[in-house]
């Protein structure tokens, strides 16, 4: 994949989890409110389980963006396209699917 290809991919993707994760931060935002608002006395945990699970999302794309950032950085050291592992190619069909993605398919499966 060329990296005027792969740097165009990224920007949709980063896109795309910014407004993931000004969502999400949004909506744990929103249940923190309703745990602080003072009224009836009812039991939290189903807000504060809600605020724990957007919490948990807001982690995990914030993950995304960081490794959005080291694919851009790869293309600017000219190894995208490389496992960060193994050095072997990242075949196209994989980036185009991920353009963050760092390992191989094989290795990715290792890793779990």
């Amino acid at each position: 994949m060329d990296d005027e290809r792969a740097a165009a991919l990224l920007r949709a993707e980063r896109e795309r989890v910014l407004g993931l994760l000004s969502a999400a931060r949004a909506a744990a935002g929103e249940d923190r409110d309703a745990v602080n608002e003072r009224g009836d006395i009812v039991d939290p945990a189903g807000w504060l389980t809600a605020e724990a699970g957007d919490d948990a999302v807001a982690a995990g794309l914030a993950g995304r963006l960081a490794a959005i950032e080291r694919a851009e950085q790869r293309i600017a050291a000219g190894t995208f396209g490389r496992s960060v592992r193994s050095g072997l190619p990242i075949p196209d069909e994989r980036l185009e699917a991920d353009p963050a993605a760092e390992l191989t398919v094989e290795e990715a499966q290792e890793a779990r």
